[in-house]
């Protein structure tokens, strides 16, 4: 059994081409989407589910740093992110070698424009991985067929991901070694936010 809390590694560097730019500040139900995610990261270390986090942001993002600083969660700027989805986990896993206190044993990759990410997932996730040791993704019954975020990655896997390339994240590594994570099966969804329409949804859902 593992004891100790993970970092959280919130992912807000990208580009939002398909949504047309400046999607994380994009107004969901009276806020920024980038704080609701920074909020329910910011609730979990403050119930000591996480040990901290680090947020992966692209150059000049003044008002999405601002966002970010009113919960509490650290910034680290990716210079490249045209580069891919890889290079931030890669800038995000290695700001946490330097400021997790003590050393983190995992890291929760965390994606900004899911803004329905629940507390409840993370406490989850943060048991799942406490019971086998290993990586942890969900797989929300409301997306049945593909593995979800965020994806608790252990410690053990960092090496292993510091040599993605590109914009596949780690889904590519995972799927090719499933001995290496466990799948935990969850109620609800948590779609990305893609395009407006896929905002418009979620504001017009219940809830």
């Amino acid at each position: 059994m593992v004891t100790g809390a993970p970092y959280a590694l919130i992912l807000a560097a990208g580009q939002a081409t398909r949504f047309g730019g400046d999607k994380l500040l994009a107004t969901l139900r009276g806020q920024p989407l980038i704080a609701h995610v920074a909020g329910t990261v910011a609730a979990a270390v403050a119930a000591d589910l996480l040990g901290g986090a680090v947020a992966v942001v692209p150059p000049g993002a003044t008002e999405l740093g601002r966002q970010l600083e009113l919960t509490g969660i650290s910034q680290v700027e990716n210079p490249a992110p045209e580069a891919g989805l890889a290079g931030s986990i890669q800038l995000g896993l290695t700001a946490l070698e330097s400021v997790a206190r003590p050393a983190a044993q995992a890291a929760l990759i965390v994606l900004a424009d899911q803004p329905l990410l629940s507390g409840d997932v993370i406490r989850r996730l943060v048991a799942a991985w406490r019971r086998s040791g290993k990586s942890v993704r969900p797989r929300y019954a409301g997306s049945p067929h593909v593995p979800g975020h965020p994806v608790l990655l252990d410690r053990s896997l960092w090496a292993s991901a510091q040599r993605l390339a590109g914009d596949h994240g780690l889904g590519p590594m995972l799927a090719e070694r499933p001995e290496w994570c466990e799948i935990l099966d969850l109620p609800g969804s948590s779609p990305d936010i893609d395009t407006p329409s896929d905002l418009t949804a979620i504001e017009e859902s219940p809830g």
